[in-house]
């Protein structure tokens, strides 16, 4: 008997034993309850819980008990610390965002594979999702991310300038946008200088969007670099030729996104490649001195194209939803990710302002009332494909393609003689 107490050594132990295991309930309790870890682009955050589509976190964490602690980086950064936390003994991270160009074999061995929690809780309606987009989040056969949000590639143009040099429609052929592009490089009534076409270098990622008007590409899905065949050498000629004819910026190679976006506010450029989601930037009353005046299609096929696409076969890249494989609350990241995708929550997101990954948001009314560009973009995401295959050696790649295509565009190499040598320099790069 314990003194002073009435009680006997073995009724004061399972006393302690019961208070531990009440313990350990309360904390596995407190651990499902705490908030949600999420590494993320700005962006996420920005698209995710918005005024106009309203907080498309809300109703989870609402049946959760809990909230999302948003850490945001931009891509460089983000990739970064995410594979870094991934790399750990263990980490607090629950949920991360992944780009498909980093959904690689090295990388992918350190997030959790899917599909079984596809199996046993299923996604809303996962074949809503555009297939193309499911199967870039997929290494070896294994699920290790779901698509979110998805950047497409169209042609902007400014139809006030197109009309002051007689163009009243924009081009319906890559050959037409060449025209256009050598005909809208002039100066105007007020002294600005226009080039007739902009993009933010010629990276593989934008020129792959040009060699795509005749369904060219730089390295195969079955891993073969291809840049020396006739589709890639049209789209690097083309770039050469408008460089030549000042229709292309002479400071092309260190001309960064946001530059473009102010090149197209301020009318220094006729037409631009890049995301569609440009089109909001560049209309911004707030910066633009075209407010309402530019426009965004699909981009244009050749002509020698035509029957067989609708659109060019333009590059989308995409971010999707990961669980680090040493993470300690994966039920409840897959309960996350699985609202986060759904197909309310696609669409609210939609609103305000995040590339759909869903066919169905396309058919919504209120979303293509916000969108003027929504069924270009459709358009473009029934045929559209990632720029380039993911493989370990990819960024090594794309230094080396920009490398050699600003030799050719600067006229150091003919085009044939850039694109070879760029063959030669990747092919030993990539999967046996």
């Amino acid at each position: 008997m314990t003194a002073g107490t009435g009680l006997d050594r073995r009724q004061v132990l399972g006393g302690f034993v019961g208070l531990s295991f009440v313990g350990l309930d309360s904390a596995a309790a407190l651990a499902q309850t705490a908030p949600l870890n999420l590494f993320a682009h700005r962006v996420m955050q920005t698209v995710a819980t918005g005024a106009q589509g309203g907080d498309i976190t809300k109703a989870w964490c609402e049946k959760n008990g809990t909230t999302v602690q948003w850490t945001t980086f931009d891509t460089g950064p983000l990739q970064e610390r995410l594979f870094r936390e991934a790399s750990l003994g263990e980490t607090s991270v629950d949920v991360g965002f992944l780009l498909n160009t980093q959904a690689v074999p090295r990388a992918a061995s350190l997030f959790e594979p899917l599909d079984d929690f596809m199996k046993r809780d299923p996604l809303d309606d996962a074949a809503d999702i555009f297939p193309g987009l499911m199967e870039g989040m997929k290494v070896g056969g294994k699920q290790v991310a779901v698509p979110f949000r998805h950047a497409s590639s169209g042609l902007h143009y400014n139809e006030e300038l197109l009309a002051e040099k007689g163009f009243s429609k924009p081009p319906a052929t890559i050959e037409e946008m060449v025209e256009m592009a050598r005909a809208c490089t002039y100066r105007r009534a007020d002294g600005t200088a226009v080039v007739g076409l902009c993009m933010p270098g010629v990276t593989y990622p934008n020129v792959i969007d040009i060699a795509r008007a005749w369904d060219g590409d730089f390295i195969t899905p079955d891993y073969k670099c291809v840049a020396d065949q006739p589709p890639m050498l049209n789209a690097i000629r083309l770039l050469r030729e408008l460089f030549q004819a000042g229709a292309f910026p002479r400071n092309f190679a260190t001309l960064s996104t946001e530059d473009v976006n102010v090149w197209m506010q301020t009318g220094r450029a006729a037409m631009s490649l890049q995301s569609m989601g440009r089109n909001r930037i560049y209309n911004d009353p707030q910066k633009s001195k075209f407010p309402g005046k530019i426009k965004t299609i699909a981009v244009p096929a050749s002509k020698t194209l035509a029957g067989k696409y609708d659109a060019a076969p333009a590059k989308v890249e995409f971010w999707g939803l990961c669980i680090p494989k040493n993470s300690k609350r994966k039920d409840l990241a897959w309960s996350f990710i699985k609202a986060m995708s759904s197909k309310q929550a696609t669409l609210g997101a939609a609103l305000n302002g995040n590339g759909p990954v869903r066919a169905s948001t396309y058919a919504d009314a209120g979303f293509a009332a916000t969108v003027p560009y929504a069924a270009e973009e459709l358009k473009v995401l029934k045929v559209a494909r990632v720029p380039l295959p993911a493989f370990d050696e990819a960024a090594r790649a794309g230094d080396l393609f920009k490398e050699e295509a600003e030799a050719a565009v600067l006229g150091m190499k003919t085009p044939e003689e850039a694109m070879a040598s760029l063959v030669k320099r990747v092919q030993p790069l990539l999967p046996a």
